[in-house]
């Protein structure tokens, strides 16, 4: 019982997490071809809310890949794919805000943003072992239960890292999309599909944070149950 429930989470998080990123792909594509009539780059955006914000030690710079948009707090630095740095588009425009929006909560030291950074440490350091600890403690259950607890101890913290990334996503979309209205980047036709593609966006980690969790519980009522036949 207690595996199938296992493969159904496991498969039940998995195809959503799969629609959820191709719908995400299929919004970026759509947008990314709907071009912003003040024909601004990723990179003008991205600079333009910097300097809006007062922010004058953050570069942007351009990063191989897809979608591997972000912002580095530890060497200040804005890293746009090439699909959005070079780029005139909405999709271009709402991704380089939203990074942006993480510079800008650096700068006036958002609480979640600052406890997210302090678990970083902690959060790579479970993810190394976590995985072997939990398998460790799930094949020696009935013999040291507290291996496994162990194991639960470590995947919570990341656990709770997704649960905290979810409010510095979201806020990091409302201050772009807030900046993009207010600065005139964005107008009545092309916000709501800004607006759109960073909700697409953000679906993402709540997904992922949902999943954690549904796993999280499993661990702890494999730990239950094998506590309570000891």
């Amino acid at each position: 019982m207690e595996v199938q429930l296992y493969w159904m989470i496991f498969i039940g998080v998995a195809a959503l997490s799969w629609l959820v990123s191709c719908r995400l792909k299929s919004k970026f594509e759509k947008y990314s071809k709907i071009p912003m009539p003040n024909g601004m780059t990723g990179k003008d955006v991205a600079e333009k809310m910097l300097r809006d914000n007062g922010i004058t030690d953050v570069k942007v710079v351009s990063t191989r890949g897809y979608l591997t948009d972000n912002y580095n707090p530890t060497n200040k630095t804005i890293n746009l794919s090439e699909a959005v740095y070079a780029t005139n588009s909405v999709a271009a425009a709402a991704v380089a805000a939203h990074e942006c929006g993480h510079a800008v909560q650096h700068a006036t030291a958002y609480a979640p943003l600052k406890m997210r950074s302090a678990l970083v440490p902690v959060v790579s350091f479970s993810s190394r072992i976590m995985t072997w600890i939990i398998l460790g403690g799930l094949l020696t259950i009935h013999i040291f239960p507290g291996l496994l607890l162990f194991g639960i101890l470590l995947f919570a913290t990341t656990t709770l890292f997704s649960f905290i990334t979810l409010p510095v996503e979201i806020n990091a979309s409302q201050r772009a999309l807030a900046w993009l209205n207010r600065a005139g980047i964005t107008n009545s036709y092309t916000h709501d599909k800004a607006a759109d593609a960073l909700r697409s966006a953000a679906y993402t980690y709540v997904v992922a944070a949902l999943g954690s969790l549904a796993t999280l519980a499993y661990y702890v009522m494999i730990y239950l149950t094998g506590r309570n036949r000891n």
